[in-house]
């Protein structure tokens, strides 16, 4: 990634509160309240969790056991220091053709190492470096989009069936938040929403306790699950559903392609953006060739040459 750029995106992630602790970077989200105590969130709260570890030193047996004037035990001894999610798929693309001797390709020129796999589409080797991010802020509109990504990831995602009124939150879209009238309207509907779901809820959840059979739920703990089950049909698409996302560099990389292009919806456009920023953050060779752009609105874009690696 050049100088320019990295700056680009560091500003940009230090100016959305960006922090890295113990080398896991997050950009989290204020909770706000309307008057009357409803909980709400303006923007995506991504959290890395979890990145590969490597050891590249565990593969000095196995080196050691071909003819040693091939000179492979010396591709651990490497002097320039990767990222590990680098190191991983660069060590897994050189053994395709046990290249691991001196003329291989050193670590000082990985990023030109990846350039040419990502240019040729060779992107299979990105499958062995997986990242995984606790996603919160975004809403039920959101998660419907994001679960179709499904080759190459995990995903956890709170269930409105089994939690309770009590962790309830909503979502204000972008283009509520400047505009008087619509956030007006977005604090008045969210309060109307918790409200709506706490009294169907506690209507069900009385008349179970009554020995009314009406939800058909033979323990108290069923009988909680089933008011719930019912009553989230009252829940609206700006309701708050955080998940856990794992996923796999070559899948991530689809996902900022996809979601990080102008033509996204709005919401999930942020929440790709802010994904990039971690993950380049964290690695910026794998995700160095991706180029930040700013659009009309204010808000961004994420670019690369080498799409569908």
């Amino acid at each position: 990634m050049e100088t320019t750029e990295r700056g680009r995106t560091t500003e940009l992630f230090e100016s959305l509160g960006g922090t890295v602790a113990d080398g896991f970077p997050a950009i989290h989200s204020p909770v706000y309240r309307t008057g009357t105590g409803t909980a709400y969130l303006k923007a995506p709260g991504v959290v890395m969790l979890s990145k590969p570890q490597v050891n590249v030193r565990g593969l000095g047996d196995f080196l050691e056991g071909f003819d040693p004037e091939l000179g492979f035990p010396a591709y651990i001894d490497d002097p320039t220091e990767l990222p590990d999610s680098s190191q991983l798929c660069k060590t897994a693309g050189q053994l395709c053709y046990a290249s691991f001797g001196p003329r291989r390709t050193t670590n000082e020129n990985a990023a030109a190492y990846f350039e040419r796999l990502t240019s040729a589409g060779h992107g299979s080797v990105l499958e062995h470096a997986s990242f995984s991010f606790l996603l919160y802020g975004i809403s039920r509109s959101v998660t419907h989009e994001l679960v179709r990504h499904r080759a190459g990831v995990g995903i956890s995602q709170v269930s409105q069936r089994y939690v309770s009124g009590s962790v309830l939150r909503f979502v204000e879209r972008p283009e509520y938040q400047d505009d008087g009238e619509l956030h007006r309207l977005f604090e008045e509907r969210v309060d109307r929403a918790a409200a709506e779901y706490e009294e169907m809820a506690g209507r069900l959840l009385e008349r179970q306790e009554r020995g009314e059979a009406l939800l058909d739920a033979e323990y108290r703990t069923d009988a909680r699950k089933k008011v719930q089950q019912t009553s989230r049909s009252l829940l609206p698409n700006e309701t708050e559903a955080p998940m856990m996302f794992t996923g796999n560099v070559r899948a991530l990389r689809h996902i900022v392609e996809m979601r990080a292009d102008e033509h996204a919806e709005s919401e999930i456009r942020t929440l790709a953006v802010r994904l990039f920023l971690c993950l380049v953050r964290t690695d910026p060779i794998l995700f160095g060739d991706y180029q930040l752009q700013s659009l009309p609105d204010g808000t961004h874009k994420v670019t690369t040459k080498y799409r569908k690696a």
